[in-house]
């Protein structure tokens, strides 16, 4: 009877994960698109796991631009929403927590800044920066810029990961690497959070 082989299961598990992957690919750029976008409307769908997909699927370069569209344009949807229907909830929020208006106010003064440096972090809360920037007077354009570019520096570092999956696969102390450089950005955003707090 033959002894566990690694290399043969390792070789098994990369096919069936190259299998999934085309079938994913083979519908289009929709899925690569919506899948970002959706999670701007629903902060429990991995972020991450969406993004090292794409890239996976669809190559670091489509995966990035898939991806970049999707955060892109769900961000907007929702910050554009918050702002149409917005000033209600600001206002009751102002009124029950005094301290949230100096937060509106703090977000209001510093503009692109915050908003660019939250974004170019994957694990800091989109949503909420999306809705409050969105119930601010923050100038659409100037958040659409600080997301675009932002976001745009985060996928592109998560899609290069995504993209050499199978490089990862074959040397797992590189996927070490890549799981600590999350930890350190993961970590670097909350040090982001925590100084911009009012």
């Amino acid at each position: 009877m033959n002894g566990f082989n690694f290399d043969q299961w390792k070789q098994i598990d990369k096919e069936a994960i190259e299998q999934l992957l085309d079938q994913y690919a083979a519908l289009g750029p929709l899925p690569g698109i919506l899948l970002p976008l959706l999670e701007s409307f629903i902060p429990v769908l991995p972020l991450i796991v969406i993004l090292l997909g794409n890239a996976a699927s669809y190559g670091t370069g489509l995966g990035f631009l898939y991806s970049w569209i999707g955060v892109v344009s769900g961000s907007s949807i929702v910050f554009l929403l918050a702002r149409r229907f917005g000033s209600r909830l600001r206002s009751y929020t102002e009124r029950k927590l005094p301290k949230a208006g100096t937060f509106f106010h703090w977000i209001e003064n510093k503009g692109f800044t915050p908003i660019f440096l939250l974004a170019c972090f994957p694990f800091t809360p989109s949503f909420l920066v999306n809705v409050v920037s969105g119930m601010s007077m923050i100038p659409f354009r100037i958040f659409l810029i600080a997301i675009m570019l932002g976001k745009g520096i985060m996928i592109f570092l998560v899609s290069l990961v995504g993209g050499e999956w199978r490089d990862f696969v074959e040397h797992p102390s590189k996927l070490a690497l890549a799981g600590a450089l999350l930890f350190a950005m993961w970590l670097a955003g909350k040090q982001v959070e925590s100084k911009m707090a009012p």
